[in-house]
């Protein structure tokens, strides 16, 4: 399977004294870090452990979206 490319949302949080990295189009996937280079690579074995597991279970992929908008 080729990278998938979902959208990230990379910010840091002060309670958890860590970066954060979000995939909105994945419900619940999320990984952090303590550089925004380690929450990146940690969230991108996220993204693949989510679809993984969601094939398994014969769960819905959704495709990549791209940029979403938020207001």
């Amino acid at each position: 399977m080729n990278s998938p490319r979902y959208e990230i949302i990379l910010y840091w949080s002060q309670p958890d004294e860590a970066f954060i990295a979000e995939v909105p189009e994945l419900p619940g996937c999320a990984a952090d870090g303590g550089t925004y280079q380690e929450a990146l690579a940690n969230v991108e074995v996220i993204v693949q452990q989510w679809i993984e597991t969601a094939e398994e279970l014969g769960r819905p992929v959704p495709l990549p979206k791209g940029r979403l908008m938020f207001a």
